[in-house]
């Protein structure tokens, strides 16, 4: 199948062969891990760069199958500036008995944010940053989507300052009478109520931005277990053993471990985030690093009742500066399949619904048309990494970077959990 074309040809990708659409020249590997390998390309029909992403195995199990449906009706359905713009959807089989490989093809970005929260970032850049992330949750949120995997390597930025989320193979629609289980993803960013098998809803979003907002201020990971458990122990060492009310929360079994380990009084924020992390040429600045520090008082809250909402983060002063209702209260993402969490189908049913959804995509853009993006135009908002006022050295082009969609490259940090504080 294709969108017009009707050609194909195919090249290795290291271990991987790609049998794309003639319109992407030029193909370079660019990342891979579980959920896919990603090549830069130029699109001659759009004339512009892309990421062609190959899901691996998309069929290898239910697993897989659903979380490929997943991404590509929640990518489907999503427009947002600050969301990753799905450019094409295609497969080289031409029938549903042979269909295999499945092709997302999304804007390429300058860099993945791990490429960039280690730098010496002004408080300008790092609450826009910061703001574009929260706008972009806020749209997910809106619809009922829990996003469930933000880490920097599903973060994506232009030198421009522009950010854009992605990835979501984990992504779920929240449904309050749905029991939601432990999953694939990065340790360091996840929330407590994950590491102890409770129900989790919108705000474990906001721990993941509360613990990347801390990378940013110490250019480290500030929760860095060795294992499942060792991640609840290195959260409660720094903000404090929990109270029994959360604690009350908890099953048994689980409440039993918390309980008996050493009671922690946690560390005070100035000391975990001190003025001198933060930049301080200016009494502005020192300003807005007592803002800086509230707010990640506000996100980094074990207890997901205490912890602040998207809507409450983005209201916060340290964030509000950039406030567009356009951007922050954009309109909800109609998803078409409200009873996505709930599907439970074969491997094969899933690849008949995966081979519709493609159909459906090409019906929609016989004539190369691609969706727009909603909202204003993020150029007259964005911001040069290299025109601060500061004396810091925030040029992206002088970084040795590669061009990146790669959602998921950093996996040897990833696992898969079985239930509450246990290890695979």
């Amino acid at each position: 199948m294709s969108d017009g074309e009707g050609q194909f040809y195919s090249v290795q990708v290291g271990d991987s062969t790609f049998t794309v659409l003639n319109r992407y020249q030029q193909l370079r590997a660019i990342g891979s891990g579980a959920q896919g390998i990603v090549c830069s390309a130029l699109d001659t029909v759009l004339g512009i760069p892309v990421a062609v992403k190959k899901l691996c195995r998309p069929f290898q199990n239910q697993t897989h199958a659903k979380r490929a449906y997943r991404e590509l009706v929640l990518l489907k359905c999503v427009n947002h500036k600050n969301i990753i713009r799905l450019i094409n959807v295609f497969t080289p089989q031409k029938s549903l008995e042979e269909f295999q490989d499945l092709y997302l093809v999304m804007e390429l970005m300058d860099a993945s944010l791990c490429q960039v929260i280690h730098m010496d970032l002004d408080h300008e850049r790092m609450s826009y940053l910061l703001y574009q992330i929260l706008c972009g949750i806020r749209h997910l949120h809106s619809a009922g989507i829990i996003h469930r995997d933000l880490k920097p390597s599903n973060i994506v930025v232009k030198s421009d300052c522009t950010l854009k989320i992605l990835d979501f193979g984990l992504a779920r629609t929240a449904c309050t009478n749905f029991m939601m289980t432990p999953y694939v993803v990065t340790r360091y960013y996840r929330a407590p109520e994950v590491i102890l098998g409770m129900k989790y809803k919108e705000n474990v979003d906001i721990w993941s931005v509360g613990c990347i907002m801390g990378e940013m201020v110490k250019c480290s990971v500030i929760f860095q277990g060795t294992d499942h458990i060792d991640q609840w122990n290195k959260v409660i060492e720094v903000l404090g053993t929990p109270s029994m009310e959360f604690m009350n929360r908890l099953m048994e079994t689980v409440r039993n471990y918390v309980m008996n380990k050493p009671q922690y009084p946690g560390v005070n924020f100035a000391e975990l985030f001190p003025d001198w992390a933060f930049p301080s040429d200016s009494e502005h600045d020192r300003l807005k690093t007592g803002q800086a520090r509230d707010l990640l008082s506000k996100m980094l809250v074990i207890d997901p009742e205490r912890r602040i909402s998207v809507e409450e983060a983005l209201n916060h002063p340290y964030i509000h500066v950039w406030y567009d209702p356009g951007e922050a209260d954009a309109p909800p993402p109609q998803i078409c399949d409200k009873q996505l969490e709930e599907r439970e189908h074969s491997i094969q049913q899933w690849k008949e619904l995966i081979y519709e959804e493609v159909i459906d995509w090409e019906e929609r853009n016989k004539n190369g048309v691609t969706k727009e993006e909603s909202g204003k135009s993020a150029g007259t908002r964005s911001r040069s990494w290299s025109d601060s006022q500061s004396s810091s050295a925030n040029d992206i082009s002088s970084m040795s970077t590669e061009q990146t969609l790669a959602s998921d490259a950093d996996t040897s940090s990833a696992e898969t959990l079985t239930g509450p504080l246990q290890e695979t």
